[in-house]
């Protein structure tokens, strides 16, 4: 697997991650998925950022 699929692979997990996690928040304040625990969202939400980071460490500092 190259550089670049690498990094396509972690951009699109953080952006599913992401979109997972504020459609969740945003269902759960509608009061429809009550019987979620916020700590579904955090992990979501803190899962995004880590593949964010990852992503942007790969593309910036990982040079193979």
């Amino acid at each position: 697997m190259n550089q670049s699929s690498l990094n396509r692979r972690l951009t699109q997990a953080f952006g599913m991650l992401l979109g997972i996690g504020i459609t969740i928040w945003i269902l759960r304040g509608l009061g429809i998925l009550t019987f979620l625990p916020g700590g579904i969202i955090w992990l979501f939400v803190l899962g995004a950022i880590a593949m964010g980071i990852i992503s942007f460490a790969q593309r910036t500092w990982w040079r193979f």
